[in-house]
């Protein structure tokens, strides 16, 4: 396949669409007292706010990968942006609890069509090689930098407009690539195949890992010991082993296994879901430790972030070329030995903490591992996928990064609720409380920082990425 000749230009559009996606994961973590107070959120349910989006982002990807390939890449595309752009107004407009979160998830659904359409179109632009390497570094260092640059924007537009404001600037983002998209990006799809979609398989999926992240989530509030913890925990998994014999029942399944037989694409997503319940964790966890414990405002909570973003953006071509260069096995390792040790190093968060001594050096070895891990995994992720399935794998991958994000958060939102409660009732002051609550929470995504480390390890071999690239995968 070669390359097409306006293939640049194609991904600064698709790109522009990809990334207010991921931004709006976490721009919305420094917006989260403000949203708590003015609709009256409960502590617990606070977290939803992030989940619903996550889980219908991450529920829902296999099967906007699929249509994109069968339905046409481009219309696909222009679909998703409409949903998620006319789901941020109504996000910004919403006036109750449960308003915001059900429109939080149609805007995740809108993501969920756009992230998988989106890179499918960047692989199918680009030839298998270096050059296809240099546009998936700079996909993955938007995916890895979005989280850090939304809590940026959140600060922002918070402090000096309203919560309100970090849905409505998706506005005009996305009627602007809505004019662009005809104009600028062909259209393309899987030629000779029947039109199934296993909408029953996006339904268990979606149904089973809401109902888990639930579950996890209430635990703290009913325990774990008790009828109703255990039964949802039952129905979630009933669910999703529902998913499992679907998949293997129907002849063009939403998640053909076949795809793991590359062994590279299995490693590449089982990192991928383990760190992603890392790095959308910790936004969440440490900007509640920011405002909450240290008292800094929504804009200086903001800008304290630049450090990552900006560290991620540079690290990130220094990644793509390293990948480009030895694999990238030994990239993603290092990559998530530095994330792990960012965990490690929030761990000790004080009550009292400063920027430069308790903030400062894990906000710079968190910018350099979001590089050295997302970009490389967003390449193994892809390695050797035939055209025809390139929604596919682009949207497998996305899902275990979203699905992770969202389990993640819930466990450690759970692990700092445990530890708080505790706490408390030890007669901590509520400062003490919530800092020994989040640092638990920070030791827990250290422990999730170690498995994705074991799985890159020992799931991703350096001599089946070189045969892969050899031998594409027909």
């Amino acid at each position: 396949m070669a390359s097409h000749p306006h293939r640049w230009r194609i991904l600064a559009v698709v790109a522009s669409a990809f990334f207010m996606t991921i931004l709006d994961v976490s721009i919305v973590n420094v917006a989260l007292p403000s949203i708590g107070r003015d609709l009256h959120f409960s502590q617990a349910n606070l977290q939803w706010v992030i989940t619903a989006y996550a889980i219908a982002f991450g529920g829902f990807l296999l099967l906007g990968g699929r249509a994109a390939d069968l339905l046409g890449r481009r219309v696909v595309f222009m679909v998703g942006v409409a949903l998620f752009t006319v789901a941020s107004l109504v996000c910004g407009l919403a006036q109750s609890e449960g308003m915001l979160i059900a429109s939080r998830a149609v805007q995740g659904l809108g993501g969920a069509i756009i992230s998988p359409a989106a890179l499918s179109i960047v692989t199918t632009s680009f030839e298998e090689g270096p050059e296809r390497n240099k546009a998936l570094g700079v996909w993955g260092a938007l995916g890895g930098s979005g989280a850090a640059v939304g809590v940026l924007a959140g600060g922002v537009l918070t402090e000096y407009l309203s919560w309100r404001w970090i849905f409505f600037v998706n506005v005009p983002v996305g009627a602007a690539v809505l004019a662009l998209t005809p104009r600028i990006v062909p259209e393309s799809r899987r030629e000779g195949v029947g039109r199934h979609y296993d909408a029953l398989g996006a339904v268990l999926v979606s149904s089973g890992l809401a109902l888990f992240v639930y579950a996890i989530s209430e635990a703290p509030n009913v325990g774990w010991g008790s009828a109703r913890t255990i039964l949802l925990l039952i129905g979630s998994g009933v669910l999703l082993a529902g998913f499992l014999v679907n998949e293997r029942r129907i002849e063009d399944a939403l998640m053909p296994f076949h795809i793991f037989r590359v062994r590279t694409v299995a490693g590449a997503n089982a990192v991928g879901f383990l760190l992603g319940g890392v790095l959308f964790a910790n936004f969440f966890v440490l900007t509640l430790y920011v405002q909450d414990v240290l008292g800094y405002s929504a804009i200086k909570t903001g800008v304290t972030f630049v450090a990552t973003a900006g560290t991620a953006v540079l690290a990130a071509g220094v990644a793509q070329a390293l990948t480009t260069k030895f694999g990238p096995k030994p990239v993603i390792v290092i990559g998530l030995i530095l994330l792990t040790g960012a965990m490690v190093y929030y761990a000790q968060i004080p009550v009292h903490g400063s920027f430069a001594s308790d903030l400062l050096p894990g906000y710079l070895l968190v910018g350099v591992g979001i590089a050295f891990a997302y970009v490389p995994v967003s390449i193994a992720s892809l390695a050797g996928v035939a055209e025809r399935e390139a929604g596919l794998a682009s949207g497998l991958i996305n899902t275990s990064q979203q699905i992770g994000g969202a389990i993640g958060t819930a466990i450690a939102s759970t692990i700092f609720i445990t530890h708080f409660k505790s706490l408390r009732s030890e007669g901590k002051s509520a400062l003490e409380a919530l800092t020994g609550g989040y640092a638990w929470a920070f030791w827990g995504l250290a422990f999730i920082g170690v498995l994705a480390l074991i799985a890159a390890l020992t799931l991703i071999r350096r001599e089946e990425l070189a045969e892969t690239a050899a031998a594409p995968v027909a």
